[in-house]
């Protein structure tokens, strides 16, 4: 690989764990002395044999010497860099909050957010009254149509009651802004926390009731009337769930595309609900929708009729109170917590309410804060080495496509159209949201809350009917994470998700960073593009067969192979991870690392082949791949994301993808008969 590659290409330099951005310690570490000890070396765990477990090998010594803390439902590197995060953006609020703002300003809305969410005292005289307005509509509930009325207006509150309803591009034609309507309206993570047999998802259930009852009693219900009213609402959500679509069934996007006009939904599935002129009231007059699950609709339909008003009513109360506790009094929050965070994710402890704070402003304006941050911490220069780092991937995966023997060139010149057809938004947006319409005051926190998801569904309604705005981002760039958004065909890569926790640039060696960030960042979201869902949209990102017949079928077979082994996996007792539904993720998780790799042989150090620490580059490779999953998490929580998550827990992305590749094998002398070990012909062969 050309010499440019070695310098560009280097990331995480220092994480923001200094207060410093990766693209600052770049230009400032040339003088940096090498660290006493390899920092890959310092995480690993050398009683642990790489062939029966290498996510223990690799991660095991860090993971030993930093437990889960009672706060918190997991711990990993993402958490580290995320806790400074937290004190850069603290800094950002309570400099925006002690100086005199102009009214409308940026600073004054961040200033007046976090006063006022912070500021428990008026939180608890409020109590529920923030509420007020909505939970009258609620008691004036007496059928059908009154019940609507208020599940409507919970879609522009952030949530959604019965059904959802959302705007964003056609599938079938991504140009176009289309209305979409969708299953929705549970309380529980996903469809399957209503039936699952297993003792642990049953415990949930019990609790969930329980839950519901407390937070109707917050509301002014006597207990034995909570307790009665939330068993109702368990049955009404029950028969909800059972119509609801699986997890897995949700994501084949052909069966999940049913357009048709407003007026055919109601007429074929919701005779109880007039499309058009429910869309018709927030001034949408579509010639059509698209229509996720329509027995759904139909269900809901039905069942709505066949529920006693009072059960309706109980239903939208807690949902209301249930999505707005954490903004509401301490009761409300401490409620919300010991179900959602106790039960659901095993926390100890309440995390602390500055980061939670911080957490719901970035889900209220998160762009906002965004701005400033990455003028005080990641500067221009970096834009333009994580840009290069992705061209070298783009590189390897247009010579994987050239030799692919299963695939046939008619198919191979439009998977390479496609490639090169991917959109790259590094760091941050060239073009930032206008969030002058957004009202935020110190009236209360539920208000601001209330004012920013209105806010956001209004910025939703004023899409319809434009031309599609392909430089809008859905991710803040001070969020650790990244996304592929199919309807775009693009790759969205945030600024804060190429760091390492305390580690400068000059220590930070090629094969790592083509581990760590070229195969499970940039190489992972490029290959969703080609995965089992991202495969069925085109380069304009319309969803369109563009393979033939033979090259389909041949995926396919490959797919259902890496389905059967994830299959396999059973992280808890009685619950095994749903291997079609994480099938997405294992792909890409498995593409990236085939690209990364094929990018990294082109280098100067796997060429020279020298160890650090001990470690071949090719073991550093691989080793830096893992450092991006270094995670743990309680059981609580693991039960709940094997059932409503479509990524495998970290550990098994590690064991899973690297168990299918020959050059893992060579790197750590896996031998037949080991767990990491997959004879030839059971190994997936996709990309």
């Amino acid at each position: 690989m050309p010499a440019f590659h070695r310098n560009y290409l280097r990331v995480a330099a220092l994480c923001l764990l200094t207060g410093l951005s990766p693209g600052f310690a770049l230009a400032a570490d040339t003088t940096a002395t090498a660290a006493p000890q390899d920092f890959l070396q310092a995480d690993l765990d050398a009683t642990a044999d790489p062939g029966v477990d290498f996510f223990q090998y690799a991660n095991g010594g860090w993971l030993a010497r930093n437990p889960i803390p009672a706060s918190e439902a997991s711990w990993g590197i993402g958490n580290v860099v995320n806790e400074q995060l937290y004190v850069s953006l603290r800094s950002i609020n309570e400099k925006s909050a002690q100086a005199t703002q102009e009214n409308g300003s940026d600073q004054q809305k961040i200033g007046d957010f976090w006063t006022t969410a912070m500021d428990t005292a008026q939180a608890d005289r409020l109590g529920a009254h923030p509420l007020d307005a909505e939970l009258a509509r609620i008691a004036a509930v007496r059928n059908v149509r009154d019940a609507l009325d208020v599940a409507f207006r919970d879609q522009t509150l952030g949530f959604n009651s019965f059904f959802n309803v959302y705007i964003s591009q056609d599938e079938k034609n991504s140009e176009v802004m289309a209305v979409h309507l969708s299953q929705g309206g549970l309380g529980l993570p996903e469809r399957d926390f209503y039936f699952n047999p297993e003792k642990g998802v049953a415990h949930i259930r019990q609790e969930y009731v329980a839950h519901i009852a407390r937070t109707l009693s917050l509301l002014g219900r006597d207990a034995k009337s909570a307790n009665a009213a939330a068993a109702r609402v368990m049955a009404f959500e029950t028969a909800l769930a059972k119509a609801s679509r699986k997890l897995e069934d949700l994501r084949d996007p052909q069966k999940n595309y049913n357009k048709m006009t407003p007026a055919e939904v109601s007429a074929k599935y919701t005779p109880s609900i007039d499309w058009n002129a429910r869309l018709g009231a927030w001034n949408l007059h579509p010639e059509s929708v698209i229509v996720g699950q329509p027995e759904y609709l139909a269900a809901v339909d039905k069942l709505m009729q066949q529920t006693p008003a009072p059960v309706l009513r109980d239903y939208l109360r807690y949902h209301l109170a249930d999505a707005y506790s954490e903004y509401l009094s301490q009761a409300f929050d401490k409620e919300n917590f010991r179900f959602y965070g106790q039960v659901l994710s095993g926390q100890k402890e309440q995390r602390a309410r500055w980061k939670r704070v911080l957490d719901n402003e970035g889900n209220a304006m998160g762009m906002v804060l965004g701005k400033i941050f990455v003028k005080e911490y990641f500067p221009e220069a970096a834009k333009k080495r994580y840009a290069d780092l992705v061209e070298a991937i783009r590189a390897a995966y247009k010579d994987r496509i050239d030799q692919l023997d299963w695939m046939s060139p008619e198919t191979k010149a439009k998977a390479q159209s496609k490639l090169a057809a991917i959109t790259t938004k590094v760091g941050y947006p060239d073009k930032w949201k206008d969030y002058s319409a957004l009202v935020i005051g110190r009236d209360s926190y539920a208000q601001n809350m209330m004012n920013a998801a209105r806010w956001r569904f209004d910025d939703a309604l004023s899409k319809y009917g434009k031309p599609v705005d392909r430089t809008e981002w859905n991710m803040t760039p001070q969020t650790y994470n990244a996304y592929y958004n199919p309807s775009n065909n693009e790759i969205v890569l945030p600024a804060a998700i190429f760091t390492i926790p305390g580690v400068l640039d000059a220590q930070v060696d090629d094969a790592v960073v083509y581990g760590y960030a070229g195969a499970s960042t940039i190489g992972h979201e490029i290959t969703h593009g080609f995965d089992d869902e991202g495969r069925q949209f085109d380069a304009a990102g319309n969803l369109t067969d563009w393979w033939t017949a033979e090259d389909a079928a041949k995926f396919q077979k490959s797919a259902a192979v890496m389905v059967g082994q994830f299959n396999a996996y059973e992280p808890l007792p009685g619950l095994h991870i749903n291997g079609k539904a994480a099938l997405g993720e294992n792909i890409a998780d498995y593409g990236g690392l085939l690209l990364g790799l094929d990018a990294f042989k082109k280098t100067e150090q796997y060429q020279k082949g020298e160890k650090i620490g001990g470690l071949t580059p090719l073991q550093r490779y691989f080793l830096g791949y893992a450092l991006g999953w270094m995670s743990q998490q309680r059981e609580q929580r693991l039960r709940a994301r094997l059932l409503s998550d479509v990524h495998a827990p970290a550990k098994w992305r590690v064991l899973g993808p690297l168990s299918n590749i020959p050059e893992f094998y060579e790197a750590f002398g896996i031998k037949p008969g080991q767990p990491m070990w997959r004879a030839e012909n059971e190994r997936v062969r996709i990309w």
